[in-house]
């Protein structure tokens, strides 16, 4: 099995939404969407990846807000693909953002953080963790 290629740099590559209530939620977007939800063991709860209809594609995630994620908020979270993340995030609070949550990791050398815009609209930074060699 081959790994895809991480997303292009710039585009958003998943949506997330971090709620108290992931099970009730979940159950709300498979009737309302026709989604299809997959749970995504954390130890000792899941949370889920939901699908698409008809194409088992996966669309975007319904997260419980507990450890990590309890402080996000509950808005839809979309994750803006970067270049390095150190550099997006210097650039974000530079430019007169916030950090929300600190660089995490998001499986294999691949990281995320959230941050706030300056207009105080919350977003993910995803950075693969591949590097041209060039």
């Amino acid at each position: 099995m081959t790994t895809p290629p991480p997303p292009p740099i710039g585009t958003v590559g998943w949506f997330d939404l971090t709620v108290p209530n992931a099970p009730a939620v979940r159950a709300f977007y498979e009737r309302v969407t026709g989604w299809t939800a997959t749970p995504l063991s954390m130890g000792d709860y899941d949370d889920y990846i939901m699908t698409a209809t008809g194409t088992g594609a996966p669309v975007g995630g319904v997260c419980n807000a507990r450890g990590q994620n309890a402080a996000l908020p509950a808005v839809w979270l979309m994750y803006i693909t970067v270049a390095d993340l150190d550099a997006s995030l210097a650039e974000c609070e530079a430019s007169g953002g916030r950090i929300l949550s600190a660089p995490r990791n998001a499986g294999g050398p691949a990281r995320f953080a959230v941050i706030e815009d300056p207009a105080g609209a919350p977003v993910a930074l995803y950075d693969a963790g591949v590097r041209d060699p060039a």
